[in-house]
């Protein structure tokens, strides 16, 4: 490339040279024409130099010209070889479009077809998800069945056993008695005795098992738990025995509860004597008081506990202690570690019942070896103490008098009768009815009854529709409701409405005694 730009350097150069003196020639012969020697600028036109300045001038041009037009020939070759690799880079780059596109319509088509598989997948994953969700719907509804099954078997079972066993003592007490007053002989106070001690523990059976299931008629008040542990320490030390050391620590400032008293203090005596009974070789008891609060992460652990401010009691002993499978299974009812005879297996599932019924909680913590710790807590109330109920001291039965008139409704006839001899046995001048519509006229011809004792679950008119309909017309009428079932007119969530006065069946001569004489001394 260096020796061709030289080669035309010295070619235009030479140009130059040759140009210069052809101009000089002829300049040289108008020079000598004008100053009038025409024979001089003849013979320089008439030599050879000029023409041969020109030939060569000449010549240089047409090389010139010639290597102009081959590069240029050359550089159109180059432009269409340029060119003609264009469009194969250009046909090469469409095929190459055209292949890619054709991949990914490919590419594409596969993604739609495998995402279609997906979706048919998914679909039949989750048909196959929702009958299996439906079989292990319909395997847990079956399996819950059978625990249900499996429970009411253990209830009836467990019911049957007690409840036999009672009736057969009273059946066969009683038939014994009639036999020996059949001959005259009027010794026969061992199986009445046994009939009433059979009796007694199948209304505490039933009242157990209605506490369970948390149907048991309350009339809680306003009390002082402090006051309630102090007021039985003398009979738990009784209850336990010289082998337990019994001791009570009960914090101050103890806030109120709202809980029936008399429930409260069968919970308690139901946990001491299987405390006591864990401690066979003897032991300490403890009882302790304090104020608590259940926050929400311990409300979620455990279902029906609501968040907030309680009164806790816990009872500790240092007894044998229960193992966590015992202790899974402590709430059930009729579930007993103790020997045949020497348990019902309701005392902590009427323990159970009863604070669930009140709005509170149970929990047990045990270690085998170390003792258990039962822990009740009932819900704080910001309602004032009640004055407490003044204790009966006396132990014999209030007497009536014949002129109070008491009226007995009830659609049962043999309760009927019953209720009515218990009545006049008394010394109470006593009417009775079967039904409200007859109790009504009965009042009108009698406006003097001080009493009205009115079953509330009677067909047509109910006890509470005929005390509301008495105590319109005669105001200073007093009533006492009775029952053998709970969910009626005047308890609502398992509380005794605050108005009326209630005597649960079966109750004894002396219950029925003591709650007539109590109505009636009520003021008006």
């Amino acid at each position: 490339m260096a020796g061709a730009n030289a080669s035309r350097i010295g070619e235009v150069r030479r140009l130059r040279e040759l140009s210069a003196g052809k101009l000089d020639e002829i300049a040289q012969t108008v020079s000598l024409y004008r100053s009038g020697r025409q024979n001089e600028a003849m013979l320089i036109v008439q030599s050879d130099r000029g023409k041969q300045l020109m030939d060569e001038l000449r010549g240089l041009i047409a090389a010139a010209e010639a290597r102009e037009e081959t590069r240029i020939v050359e550089q159109m070759a180059a432009v269409d070889r340029s060119a003609a690799q264009l469009r194969y880079i250009v046909l090469f780059a469409a095929i190459l479009l055209l292949a890619i596109g054709v991949l990914l319509v490919i590419a594409v088509r596969n993604a739609m077809r495998e995402l279609r598989a997906s979706r048919d997948e998914a679909r039949s994953a989750h048909e196959r998800l929702l009958q299996e969700m439906g079989g292990r719907e319909q395997a847990e509804s079956k399996v819950r069945q059978m625990q249900k099954m499996d429970a009411i078997g253990q209830l009836t079972g467990g019911v049957a056993h007690d409840f036999n066993n009672m009736l057969a003592v009273i059946i066969s007490a009683l038939q014994l008695a009639q036999r020996r007053l059949a001959r005259g002989d009027t010794d026969i106070s061992r199986f009445t005795d046994a009939a009433m001690d059979a009796a007694r523990r199948a209304a505490t059976l039933t009242s157990r098992l209605l506490a369970f299931a948390r149907r048991q008629p309350l009339q809680p008040v306003v009390l002082d738990a402090n006051r309630v542990v102090g007021g039985m320490s003398e009979l738990l030390r009784r209850t336990l025995g010289e082998q337990i050391e019994f001791e009570t620590v009960l914090a101050g400032g103890v806030w109120r509860v709202n809980a029936d008293v008399s429930e409260l203090e069968n919970a308690l005596v139901n946990i001491c004597v299987n405390a006591r009974d864990a401690m066979s070789g003897g032991g300490k008891l403890t009882i302790e008081t304090a104020n608590a609060f259940l926050d929400e992460a311990y409300a979620r652990a455990n279902l029906d506990v609501a968040a907030g401010q309680y009164v806790m009691i816990a009872v500790t002993d240092t007894g044998s202690g229960m193992a966590p499978e015992v202790r899974a299974k402590v709430f059930e009812p009729f579930y007993t570690t103790k020997e045949v005879g020497k348990g019902t297996g309701l005392g902590l599932s009427h323990v159970h019942g009863f604070l669930k019924q009140s709005g509170g909680h149970v929990a047990i913590y045990s270690e085998v070896g170390h003792g258990t710790t039962v822990k009740l807590y009932l819900p704080r109330t910001q309602l004032a103490e009640a004055e407490a109920p003044a204790s009966i001291v006396s132990e014999e039965l209030p007497i009536g008098d014949a002129g109070t008139l008491i009226l007995v409704v009830e659609d049962e006839e043999r309760v009927r009768t019953l209720s009515v001899a218990s009545l006049r046995e008394l010394g109470y001048t006593v009417l009775h009815a079967d039904s409200g519509a007859q109790a009504l006229p009965m009042l009108e011809k009698n406006p003097g009854v001080a009493l009205m004792f009115t079953d509330i679950v009677m067909p047509g008119m109910s006890g509470r529709k005929l005390a509301d309909e008495a105590k319109l017309r005669w105001p200073t009428l007093k009533v006492l409701y009775t029952t053998g079932y709970t969910q009626n007119a005047i308890v609502h969530n398992g509380v005794v409405d605050a108005d009326a006065r209630l005597l649960l069946k079966p109750y004894s001569l002396n219950d029925l005694a003591r709650k007539i004489r109590t109505v009636l001394d009520e003021p008006v």
